[in-house]
């Protein structure tokens, strides 16, 4: 069973509706063109999403200067259209109950959407090169697709 007290917690502002931010989390199209760090990119054709709970997702993060492939996926947990969205994440073919979750949460705001990003199961501090670093690249990625 994966330690949930262990995770870390990222939050974005962005110039953009909970509507626009939800269709970047779970339409194929978009995700290609935000999910990855610096330095990679995620192929349109690798991207596979059955957005409902119990459905399975995963993409492959190609990295840019050498080719190398990552494969990641995991299960929907939870679908609140606009509002939250709950999955696992690790390998697309892991014990659901053995892999760490992403809780995303969005919160309309003045500015835009509030999104709060919260990983479980996995220890990430700024500056680890690991976990922490490269979602706060990914959602990096995901402010200047949405806005």
């Amino acid at each position: 069973m994966i330690d949930t007290s262990k995770g870390l917690i990222l939050v974005r502002t962005f110039d953009a509706t909970p509507e626009e931010v939800w269709k970047a989390w779970t339409d194929p199209g978009s995700a290609a063109q935000w999910w990855h760090p610096r330095g990679t990119s995620t192929p349109r054709e690798t991207v596979e999403m059955d957005t409902r709970v119990g459905g399975r997702y995963t993409y492959t993060m190609v990295n840019d200067a050498t080719g190398e492939k990552v494969v990641t996926g995991g299960v929907y947990r939870e679908l609140v259209p606009f509002e939250r969205l709950a999955f696992t994440w690790g390998h697309p073919d892991g014990d659901p109950d053995d892999t760490p979750v992403v809780t995303v949460t969005l919160e309309p705001v003045s500015e835009g959407t509030r999104m709060t990003f919260d990983l479980r199961g996995v220890e990430g501090f700024e500056g680890d090169g690991s976990f922490h670093d490269g979602w706060a690249e990914v959602l990096d990625s995901l402010g200047g697709f949405v806005g």
